[in-house]
């Protein structure tokens, strides 16, 4: 009965050393570590590869691990991941948490965006829905093609069924008459190289006479502008005063026409009706020469003559 006794109290204090031990080295684990401060990190996405005791890091520097994976009970679309992170660790406002995934399967949280100056993330700063600050997730780029797998796995078919609608039978024939067509087009072009580059040399020629004349108008421009600058006031003066004399003989001969009008109303009521009479008169007595002197030539002077009958002399 002694030895059993002796049993039980050497298993008892053996387990007590035991117990002591590993209390001594979870605390030795604990004094290593130092104090942790917790956050929560709510993701929307997959968080495929992590587990408790992933890894967290700041800037690529190990800060901390993983305490806790669940889904959030407010919203299942959410996963919680709690994690512990030495106090000492800048974790500011403007920090978020990416989800860091290798080709291994392996994946690591990421803290970083820490801004100088800025306040620390505590729930005084931030919400604490289940007691801890959040710490607002970023996707990275690995991460979000994976969320987005679906929807580029969708895009991906329906660009590869409008491909084989583009590359049907009846649309390869169309493309391969456009291949030719365009390869006669390329073999005309090199054909024509030689007009080309003359049209090109004379088009540059065109160009360079055209920069020449409008130097030339710009000159003239320039010689205009300094004509009116320099004599334009001049020029004006004079046709001031040309358009004052123009002024004044328009005035006179204004007058002149008033007072040569009683004299011009004579001339057209009793002067050129007299002349017109006589005229008529003239041209009478012009005809009646003409008459005469006409028979002259024709018959001389004895039909004149014989036209008249003398009166018998009687002695």
């Amino acid at each position: 009965m002694e030895t059993r006794a002796n049993h039980i109290l050497v298993g008892a204090v053996t387990l007590a050393l035991l117990a002591a031990l590993a209390a001594f080295i979870v605390w030795i684990a604990r004094l290593g570590q130092g104090q942790q401060n917790e956050y929560d990190i709510l993701f929307e996405q997959s968080v495929a590869g992590l587990a408790k005791g992933s890894q967290v890091s700041f800037a690529g520097v190990p800060v901390g691990q993983v305490s806790e994976i669940d889904l959030w009970e407010q919203d299942p679309e959410y996963v919680r991941v709690r994690v512990k992170v030495k106090d000492d660790v800048p974790v500011l406002i403007g920090t978020t948490a990416t989800i860091q995934a290798s080709f291994t399967g392996v994946s690591t949280i990421l803290l970083d965006g820490a801004r100088k100056d800025a306040p620390a993330i505590t729930c005084d700063t931030t919400a604490c829905p289940e007691g801890y600050p959040l710490i607002p997730p970023a996707r990275g780029g690995f991460n979000e093609i994976l969320a987005n797998a679906p929807l580029l796995l969708e895009r991906l078919a329906t660009l590869t069924e409008r491909l084989n609608m583009v590359l049907s039978d009846n649309n390869q024939e169309q493309i391969e008459g456009i291949l030719r067509n365009a390869n006669r087009l390329s073999q005309s072009l090199a054909d024509a190289g030689p007009q080309i580059e003359g049209a090109l040399a004379e088009l540059e020629a065109t160009l360079r006479e055209a920069g020449e004349t409008l130097d030339a108008f710009e000159q003239v421009t320039r010689s205009t502008d300094t004509l009116i600058n320099e004599e334009g006031i001049e020029l004006a003066r004079e046709l001031r005063e040309t358009l004052a004399a123009a002024k004044e003989a328009s005035t006179s001969l204004s007058k002149t026409l008033e007072d040569a009008r009683p004299a011009t109303r004579q001339l057209a009521e009793s002067t050129l009706p007299a002349a017109e009479a006589t005229l008529r008169d003239l041209r009478a007595t012009s005809k009646a020469l003409r008459n005469v002197t006409e028979r002259l030539e024709n018959q001389g002077l004895g039909p004149l003559i014989e036209g008249q009958t003398l009166p018998d002399y009687k002695p």
